[in-house]
């Protein structure tokens, strides 16, 4: 009787201890990590501010490659929310992007087994290094446990369990936009909103395409492209076929001394029974085919064959695609910049891309040489 007592005295003060430490306690808990980053500040927040990528940095695919995921509501921005289950120890949770302050915080409700209630993290940014060229990732976490005492305890761990993950998923980010090209998007259309990157399905078209390596010299590149443009000019009139869209060139490699390129048209054959002579003078006068459309309907074109092909032209049949796109006025000596900021757009939105660049040149190839050039860059995606 008296060990018995004994055993219920000892279960007293330790669960009075285990009360009163409990009781002492914080009954919130707050941790942060940060990383720094020397991508563009619009690359960081549009990545943070949107699921897309989620999978592709956070550390809870890692804990479960085969956890279920589940995304809804707007594709960025208040209200983009994630659901997850998992037969693991992760079991079923959420996050739900709750506010966002536009290039400078987002902060995500959460969901989950663990204890605790009102979880959120927020991801701030903030300019740094010299001339703010590169950008702070700071990360915070924050829960309430309110009088449970088994969570109060439970947020001694928050450090080494929540703080470790955030650890390894701001690295993970980190390396993860070290792969976009660095270059700002936002500012092709600061002056015109209607000059941002975009979505589009391109149909399947056939092309009929010179190629040419030359130095990196614009009268060079230039009397290139119109000699190739000849040559489709011709194949053109011996098929009876006639342009379906601006010139466009196609870029295979531009390098520090020299560019590869393609020189291509969208073609079909002509319309109305229109003889090859007549149309031939609706060219301009540097050989680019006649602009009769400025967009490609999205409808796929009927396949060509049977082609009689001359010369270094060749005949392509382009698949249907999604493609990024993004319309460009200035000399088309700056159109390597624009794809990248291109591409950098397209993986930032979550998307891989696909195939070789090309721009068409609305101007012609004469026109392209000239300031105020008028382009579309386009980059297939998947």
């Amino acid at each position: 009787m008296t060990r018995l007592i004994e055993i219920l005295i000892s279960l007293a003060i330790v669960a009075a201890l285990f009360l009163v430490v409990g009781v002492l306690l914080p009954s919130s808990r707050h941790h942060e990590e940060s990383v720094e980053t020397n991508r563009k500040l619009t690359i960081v927040y549009d990545t943070i501010s949107s699921l897309r990528r989620f999978e592709d940095w956070h550390p809870l695919v890692l804990r479960d490659p085969s956890v279920e995921i589940e995304k809804s509501g707007p594709e960025s921005g208040v209200g983009s929310r994630l659901d997850y289950t998992s037969d693991t120890a992760l079991g079923e949770g959420s996050w739900e992007l709750v506010s966002a302050e536009p290039r400078k915080s987002v902060t995500f409700e959460l969901t989950d087994p663990e204890p605790g209630i009102n979880k959120r993290t927020t991801y701030s940014l903030r300019p740094t290094g010299r001339a703010g060229r590169n950008v702070e990732i700071t990360q915070t976490y924050d829960v309430d446990y309110g009088w449970n005492l088994i969570g109060r305890y439970a947020g001694m761990y928050v450090s080494s369990n929540v703080g470790a993950d955030m650890k390894l998923g701001l690295q993970r980010l980190s390396n993860m936009l070290a792969a976009v090209p660095n270059y700002d998007y936002s500012e092709l259309s600061k002056d015109d909103p209607e000059k941002a990157p975009r979505l589009q399905d391109r149909p399947a078209e056939n092309l009929l395409f010179v190629s040419a390596a030359v130095p990196r010299d614009n009268e060079a590149v230039a009397k290139q492209m119109t000699g190739n443009m000849e040559w489709i000019r011709r194949v053109m009139a011996a098929n009876n076929l006639e342009a379906a869209g601006p010139v466009r060139i196609i870029t295979n490699e531009f390098g520090a001394e020299s560019y590869s390129f393609d020189v291509a048209v969208p073609v079909r054959k002509r319309s109305g029974g229109a003889s090859p002579d007549a149309d031939e003078d609706e060219g301009s006068e540097d050989g680019e085919a006649a602009e009769v459309e400025t967009e490609v309907a999205a409808v796929d074109a009927p396949e060509l064959t049977g082609l009689k092909l001359d010369g270094p032209v060749e005949y392509l049949r382009s698949p249907a695609s999604k493609v990024a796109m993004v319309p460009f006025t200035g000399h088309m000596a700056n159109l390597a910049m624009v794809r990248d900021a291109l591409r950098a757009w397209a993986l930032t939105q979550g998307f891989e891309t696909a195939e070789r660049p090309y721009e068409v040149w609305k101007s012609g190839i004469e026109g392209g040489f000239m300031p105020d050039g008028e382009f579309e860059v386009y980059w297939a995606v998947r």
